[in-house]
């Protein structure tokens, strides 16, 4: 496993950090919590995480409507203190944690969902607290105003903005240095993050920790043209945010990719995951493994090391 510095924070985190979306739910749907990977699921996964050397958990109040964060509290309390010393812990605030429930980033609203998160966790601290989604109902100097209170209060020991675009990101950083990193989605099949985001985070020094790296499975090629989706994936639970990439141009790329991969000796994602990380910006990618066996294909990719004409090259399959 590699370790780096996310940006200008200080903290060292794996450059694999295991996405916990799927604990107990299938992200922050309220129709699907108590669906996704059961604790025992959950269990093995962290498990294999560890011995992997990865060391950064990213998980949010709402998924699962809090089954993801009390999943990992409860790993964590089951382990010696030499992990959960290792462990550095992300959880996000916006999303409502049940049908009816209220949502937001108004100042009260952080701090007790912050507290509510850490309970969960069964910690004091966390070391990553991110906004998930921008609130256009809150004045954002009011909710970085309760970002810097738990700071200061060490409850938090950095705050970081996800799903955010080039203007609010502006916006935010005129109105202080509170936001030090970034997390939105990233991927061969959605770049556009490189116009506002990225010249952003190069500027004042923030970090970026991209997730959905495949694309809700699209870059693993389990999709294919003229056949239906597979029982169970992401495109028979929950495919709107993936739509538009049903389409010829999409397919004609994942071809590409796989023939692309296969003359490298690999698979299509593990040679996606490799285009990310050749990427100088990216500090870290999220992934979201259902199984164990599936955090193999990041590990691998970290030993790929593309070089920079190597990653346009692959970025060039979806531009033909």
């Amino acid at each position: 496993m590699e370790y780096r510095r996310l940006g200008r924070t200080g903290l060292e985190i794996s450059r694999v950090v295991l996405g916990c979306g799927n604990f107990g739910g299938i992200g922050s749907a309220p129709e699907l919590f108590g669906r996704g990977e059961s604790e025992v699921e959950a269990f093995a996964i962290m498990d294999s995480a560890w011995e992997l050397g990865i060391t950064c958990f990213d998980t949010a109040d709402a998924y699962g409507g809090g089954r993801s964060e009390a999943s990992i509290g409860r790993w964590l309390a089951a382990k010696s203190p030499d992990v959960r010393d290792r462990i550095v812990l992300g959880t996000k605030v916006f999303n409502p944690m049940g049908a009816g429930l209220d949502r937001g980033l108004a100042r009260k609203r952080i701090l007790r969902q912050l507290d509510s998160s850490l309970g969960r966790l069964g910690v004091e601290c966390v070391g990553m607290y991110l906004t998930h989604e921008p609130d256009p109902d809150v004045p954002l100097a009011e909710t970085l105003g309760a970002l810097e209170e738990l700071v200061h209060a060490g409850k938090v020991l950095h705050a970081g903005a996800s799903n955010v675009d080039g203007a609010l990101l502006r916006e935010a950083l005129a109105v202080g240095p509170v936001y030090e990193w970034v997390q939105n989605s990233y991927s061969l099949l959605e770049r556009e993050t490189e116009e506002g985001v990225l010249p952003l985070c190069a500027e004042h020094g923030l970090g970026f920790t991209p997730f959905s790296p495949l694309a809700g499975g699209w870059l693993t090629g389990k999709y294919r043209r003229g056949e239906p989706p597979p029982e169970g994936s992401r495109m028979t639970v929950r495919p709107e945010p993936y739509e538009h990439l049903r389409r010829h141009a999409t397919f004609a790329g994942l071809e590409r990719l796989q023939a692309a991969a296969g003359k490298r000796g690999v698979d299509a994602a593990t040679l996606a995951l490799a285009w990310l990380f050749a990427q100088p910006l990216v500090d870290a990618v999220i992934v979201g493994p259902r199984r164990p066996h599936q955090l193999g294909a990041p590990v691998r990719a970290l030993d790929l090391r593309l070089s920079r004409s190597e990653a346009d090259d692959v970025a060039a399959l979806f531009a033909a």
